[in-house]
């Protein structure tokens, strides 16, 4: 048995996991956490981390390293996304990672990896737990930054990484409170261009399944299912059809920060980007119900952070 912490850092959310693995590569949870530091807050447009985005997401690596540390972590790989990728000043972040990644394993740092190597990590932690009957699978990681969409069966066929995600298109064009229709229009614009390029790599039009993992599916799943908090165990591989799915999408598009902060479900630091990422959700939807015939979403809890824990190994 080999106890291993992974962290995922991406542009809205660090993620930690620890678990232990036994010999077959089969994971048990001892402890996961997640926390919003909006790492990318304003990258799309400077091209830098913030020094307050560099310094939030200090305080809770300082928390998740003491903690992997208190549980006897004995293997430890940090993965950082979208938001570090695009960053001129991304050194700073990176000794920031080492100086306390060393205190649980000496000479550990987070590493940037590639959108092909993320959507691999997503889609192994994605469809562990599926019936390959149900393949192809197309998954798609719906992150702050960048979206990965995935297709294969028991590995990748094909993928491909694209920069649109919840926090990049309300920065870049939901501005109103809540949105005008012009910035909506300019925002399915954008989706349209980026899921062109995602298509043009991926022959989605061959998946039976649709499996949508990070924040944005889990908490579209929760309000679709109407649970009153958020229910991991009620979420985690949950089914909702379409005509559950997409009205859902459309109010959230439509209200005010106000209202969405008051959704039991609604995680705080998901308020006022969960709206762009419920754009990208309805044309997703759109085009895989036209090219696949796919009419319903898989939500699955487990993702890039348990991909990351299982290559570890």
């Amino acid at each position: 048995m080999t106890r291993v912490g992974a962290i995922d850092c991406g542009t809205n959310s660090i993620r930690l996991l620890i678990a232990d693995a036994d010999d077959r590569g089969r994971l048990s949870d001892v402890h996961r956490e997640m926390r919003i530091v909006r790492l990318g807050q304003g990258v799309d447009a400077t091209g830098r981390l913030a020094p307050e985005a560099i310094a939030r997401t200090r305080a809770a690596l300082t928390d998740y390293t003491a903690l992997m540390r208190d549980h006897g972590v004995a293997r430890v790989r940090m993965v950082a996304t979208s938001a570090t990728r695009d960053a001129s000043n991304r050194d700073e972040f990176f000794a920031m990672t080492a100086e306390l990644l060393g205190t649980v394993v000496a000479g550990a740092v987070a590493e940037v990896i590639t959108g092909t190597e993320e959507a691999e990590l997503s889609f192994r932690g994605a469809v562990g737990e599926l019936d390959p009957g149900e393949g192809p699978f197309v998954v798609v990681d719906l992150g702050g930054g960048s979206t990965e969409v995935v297709l294969g069966t028991r590995e990748v066929e094909a993928s491909r990484s694209v920069d649109i995600g919840c926090v990049r298109l309300t920065e870049r064009c939901l501005h109103s409170d809540p949105p005008t229709p012009a910035e909506i229009a300019a925002a399915r614009g954008v989706i349209a261009d980026a899921l062109a390029e995602a298509f043009a790599a991926v022959p989605v039009q061959r998946a039976r399944t649709w499996v949508g993992v990070a924040g944005t599916m889990t908490t579209l799943a929760a309000l679709a299912k109407r649970l009153p908090a958020y229910d991991s165990e009620a979420i985690h591989l949950s089914r909702v059809p379409f005509g559950d799915l997409l009205p859902v999408c459309e109010e959230l598009i439509g209200m005010t920060r106000a209202r969405r902060a008051a959704l039991g479900p609604m995680h705080e630091g998901r308020v006022d980007v969960i709206g762009g990422g419920a754009l990208i959700v309805e044309e997703l939807a759109d085009a895989l119900g036209r090219t696949a015939g796919i009419d319903e979403l898989v939500v699955s809890e487990h993702d890039i952070l348990d991909g990351i824990a299982l290559s570890i190994l």
